[in-house]
């Protein structure tokens, strides 16, 4: 049986991936760590923890030395797959500190941790937003694996120097490292300060959805459930040093999701619409190259933007416990500070 580290394992796109090794039933036993701030929610795999020949929960930093080495000396790991991360471009403007530790030292003590001990696979999932900003006149333009990265906030900044630690412990340590850079995600589980969540529990709420700007920014929406097969794919058949990128080739302005939201909850444009101020160094558009992985290890996407995203909405409706308890206390300290008078 493999023993996988899982870090940012109770997140967003973290818990889906451990939700989806379980439910195959995959020879896997998982170390799901998770430092549990605002984005990390136990409740997001609690039911999943009595299976304890196959999960094993434990609450830490990626940046704890100690706690790091401890657990691979105890638990016998032997491959990582590193969601932890500071993730959100807002907060990185607010302050840029949490997300350099993080993404950058966290990532430092984890490679260094795995190097000495030999790991069999390690693999850190990253974004596009790594690659900055493409034309949007030129649609024939997306991002490959060997676009130039040029991040554009403090978010994207961290993650690509993330990237950049792994592909040097790879030239240098010749460790077996994979580097994954996926498109935007959307499905259970997300936090609601994200678009998809924020608009849809927004409206169950009966308030208005804030739009940036004016609402053009284009971005390649993947559904989370087609992400984490892709990042299985990349483990068990990634060539070592390799870069993946992951998308849909589903380019959609903020305009036209938002108005897919309201159509499928049957709410108007002018009664729920709430123009904001655009946050600074926006980038106007991703788009995602994505026929590396499909022509080298055979992934393809399986959902349709139109059916995941009624899919996305049903489970937010279902799940309201979940999402209320969260949209309370610090949270709507944030929300009311970032989009207050805009």
């Amino acid at each position: 049986m493999r023993t996988i580290l899982i870090t940012g394992a109770a997140g967003f796109i973290g818990s889906n991936f451990v939700r989806m090794l379980m439910a195959r039933g995959e020879r896997v036993k998982l170390i799901a760590l998770d430092k549990l701030t605002y984005a990390g929610n136990l409740a997001n795999i609690e039911d999943l923890l009595a299976d304890r020949e196959r999960l094993l929960f434990v609450r830490g930093d990626i940046c704890d030395v100690d706690l790091i080495a401890d657990l691979f000396d105890k638990q016998g790991i032997r491959e990582i797959v590193n969601f932890a991360a500071e993730s959100h471009v807002d907060r990185s403007i607010l302050g840029s500190g949490p997300f350099v530790q993080t993404n950058v030292v966290g990532m430092q003590v984890l490679l260094d941790t795995a190097k000495i001990r030999g790991i069999d696979r390690f693999l850190q999932v990253g974004t596009d937003e790594v690659y900055g900003s493409l034309p949007e006149d030129k649609p024939e333009i997306k991002f490959t694996e060997e676009t130039p990265l040029q991040p554009n906030s403090p978010y994207s900044a961290s993650k690509a120097a993330a990237d950049c630690l792994v592909r040097a412990y790879y030239h240098t340590f010749k460790m077996p490292v994979l580097t994954t850079r996926c498109s935007n995600n959307y499905g259970p589980y997300q936090f609601p300060e994200k678009l998809i969540p924020l608009f849809v529990t927004n409206l169950i709420e009966g308030k208005k959805v804030p739009l940036y700007g004016d609402g053009m920014n284009v971005r390649d929406w993947l559904y989370v459930d087609d992400h984490c097969e892709a990042i299985w794919a990349v483990l068990n058949k990634g060539a070592p040093g390799e870069v993946y990128n992951i998308g849909r080739n589903n380019e959609i302005p903020n305009r036209k999701i938002t108005e897919t939201i309201l159509r499928d909850m049957s709410k108007s444009w002018d009664e729920n619409v709430q123009y904001v101020k655009d946050r600074p160094g926006h980038d106007r558009r991703y788009a995602i190259d994505a026929s590396k992985i499909k022509n080298q290890l055979g992934w393809e996407p399986r959902f349709r933007f139109d059916e995941a995203i009624k899919k996305t909405i049903e489970w937010f409706r279902t799940h309201e416990a979940w999402w209320r308890a969260i949209k309370s206390g610090e949270y709507l300290k944030y929300y009311e500070t970032q989009y207050a008078g805009r």
